[in-house]
């Protein structure tokens, strides 16, 4: 099962599989980022491009206990995929024929297996093989690692035993579970040693690598207008308030009228001040949504308030919706909490 790419790993050497375990495996860009962090996210991508396998995602992460796979699989919940921990290995068929189906709400899957499981190591390879022979699925295999040292301190700092080692020492018990997983190892699609990782760049490297560009994928932003009369949104990330703007209620014509309609528009656009307001807000927005894309959120509540939630705020959320559409990298919905309250 040797396919393109394999050897080169993570710590950007191609002799990664026959390097000392305690060896640091990181070096560092000028920006603090692991540049083999980096190449291994690019090397994914062009895998899966045009040229590559492509399916349905399956990513089984397996690997050295500490390495940090309870990490991996919320990073990969928080981008929408159906994630089940210690399934057993004969089990992982059907989990992956049941997503084939569709409309099941399982359509994306990530499972964890390892040495918890007693039959993983005999029956992993075949069972793996088994859905690199199923059409329309893309099983990416995973496996997380870590110096002895880097292991020997986790455990210590969370005072757990070692799952292999209940009446040994945690070094024996790395010790062994690291030679017994060779096998699974040599399978693995990706390794990737966390010896030199914070939470943070684990996460971002399976945001990196499972993120697909589908509308479904993207952060989904949620312009809400508001009237702070009827109360604040509990729910809002952002809170803007906008009651330093002319009030159109104030203005007869106007005044059973609502932001949606086009004699409001053109009252707050005609005010030089207020048009400025509004192209900073925009401008604002523009510049810090890539931020929260790149963080990995899921969801983002903009809030909007004025006076009432009828005019102004809902007058700007309209206006805010095309322009942050436009960016391509975020769904944008508008909600008027308050429109038809009084």
């Amino acid at each position: 099962m040797k396919r393109a790419g394999k050897d080169a790993r993570l710590n950007g050497s191609r002799s990664n599989r026959n390097r000392p375990p305690d060896r640091e495996p990181f070096r560092r860009a000028p920006d603090g980022a692991p540049l083999a962090l980096r190449k291994a996210i690019a090397r994914h991508t062009s895998r899966s491009g045009a040229k590559g396998r492509r399916g349905q995602p399956f990513i089984v992460l397996t690997g050295l206990s500490g390495s940090g796979k309870s990490q991996a699989i919320r990073a990969l919940e928080d981008l929408g995929y159906f994630c089940v921990d210690n399934l057993p290995t004969t089990l992982i068929p059907t989990l992956a024929k049941l997503s084939l189906r569709g409309g099941r709400g399982i359509d994306k899957v990530a499972i964890v297996v390892d040495v918890r499981e007693g039959g993983f190591l005999s029956s992993f390879p075949a069972v793996f093989r088994q859905l690199h022979r199923m059409r329309k699925l893309n099983p990416v295999l995973i496996f997380l690692e870590a110096s002895h040292a880097t292991l020997v301190r986790r455990f210590s700092e969370t005072r757990r035993p070692h799952p292999l080692a209940p009446d040994r020492s945690v070094a024996e018990g790395i010790r062994d579970e690291r030679s017994r997983l060779n096998v699974i190892r040599d399978l693995a699609d990706e390794i990737i040693d966390t010896s030199d990782m914070t939470v943070h760049e684990l996460r971002q490297f399976f945001m990196n690598l499972s993120r697909d560009r589908s509308a479904s994928a993207r952060l989904v932003i949620t312009l809400l207008s508001f009237g702070y009369k009827h109360g604040v949104p509990v729910d809002a990330d952002l809170l803007f308030d906008v009651r330093c703007l002319p009030n159109p209620h104030f203005v007869s014509t106007l005044r059973r009228r609502t932001g949606r309609d086009k004699a409001v528009a053109d009252f707050l656009e005609r005010d030089a001040s207020t048009r400025e307001f509004m192209d900073r807000l925009e401008e604002y927005l523009r510049y810090v949504i890539p931020f929260y894309v790149a963080e990995g959120k899921s969801y983002l509540t903009v809030g909007i308030g004025c006076t009432g939630g009828r005019h102004r705020s809902v007058r700007i959320a309209e206006r805010l919706r095309p322009a942050l559409a436009h960016l391509g990298i975020a769904r944008v919905r508008v909600r008027h909490r308050d429109l038809t309250r009084t």
